[in-house]
């Protein structure tokens, strides 16, 4: 009697996945889909390695090697306007950044390369960069900004440091008037032609999870919210701005991503068109 394969599957559980990954980690029982949680960049050298077969990855990983993957329709972690979790934090004014120190989050590409596209390309100024830990250089005067991610963002949101706070989902958004993309959900080419069948399963399982969380945001905020000191109406608040669909609009700005990712030589020009698996 032949058994299903192990499926190993990337995930990120940071809040913004909680209306996805909450229900899933409460309700899908196979054991033979193993789950291993980490930094989107992680996930992104696991997928690239063959140490993962799926999972949840930072857009610019599937930019940069799109021979090895195709993106699983209609799921992403994306937002139409401020993201809430994905700011530049700043001593002075974004304009002022010119040759000034600003430290990088090492735990997403696609939010490294964006804050690049925003200060280089919208603002036009060009500061020195740096990768290191963002929580730690609040009192570092040598640092003028620092980009934070995830639950990273949300903690230094609340402790107010730093008198500007650029939410790059929404700089995005005004200047192209798309959504933005942050992760998609990427998969081993090879592995998708080898189990087809499989690969619908857990599609239909992460729709259903979907559906449920979005149904049940309030009660999954009063479960996250403690892990960053957010009280359940805030991160209420906070998951409304963050979505999981990977429709006909959030492919456009996916797209518009990319192509400033090769004119930047930070993907290739084989990432278009998208690779969606059918």
């Amino acid at each position: 009697m032949l058994t299903d394969p192990i499926v190993r599957i990337g995930m990120v559980n940071f809040i913004n996945t909680a209306p996805l990954y909450d229900v899933w980690l409460r309700t899908v029982n196979r054991p033979d889909w193993i789950v291993v949680e980490a930094a989107p960049s992680v996930l992104n050298r696991m997928l690239h390695a063959d140490k993962l077969d799926m999972g949840l990855v930072s857009s610019q990983e599937y930019a940069a090697h799109p021979e090895s993957y195709l993106l699983l329709d209609d799921i992403s972690i994306s937002a139409s306007g401020p993201v809430g979790s994905v700011f530049l934090f700043s001593r002075c004014k974004p304009d002022d950044l010119a040759g000034r120190l600003v430290l990088l989050s090492g735990q997403s590409q696609t939010s490294v390369s964006l804050v690049k596209i925003i200060l280089e390309h919208f603002y036009g100024v060009l500061p020195r960069y740096e990768v290191g830990s963002v929580l730690e250089a609040q009192d570092n005067k040598d640092v003028s900004a620092v980009l934070a991610i995830g639950d990273e963002a949300l903690i230094l949101a609340q402790k107010m440091i730093y008198p500007h706070k650029i939410d790059l989902g929404k700089i995005w958004h005004d200047k192209t008037s798309l959504p933005f993309v942050f992760a998609v959900w990427a998969m081993r080419a090879e592995f998708c032609r080898r189990n087809p069948e499989i690969v619908r399963d857990i599609h239909r399982e992460l729709l259903r999870c979907r559906q449920i969380g979005r149904n049940d945001l309030r009660n999954i905020s009063k479960r996250v919210g403690p892990r960053v000191s957010m009280d359940a109406d805030a991160c209420y608040e906070y998951l409304l701005g963050i979505q999981h669909d990977l429709g006909p609009e959030k492919k456009q700005g996916l797209r518009r991503f990319i192509e400033h990712l090769i004119e930047r030589g930070e993907g290739v020009p084989e990432a278009l068109p998208l690779k969606i698996f059918s």
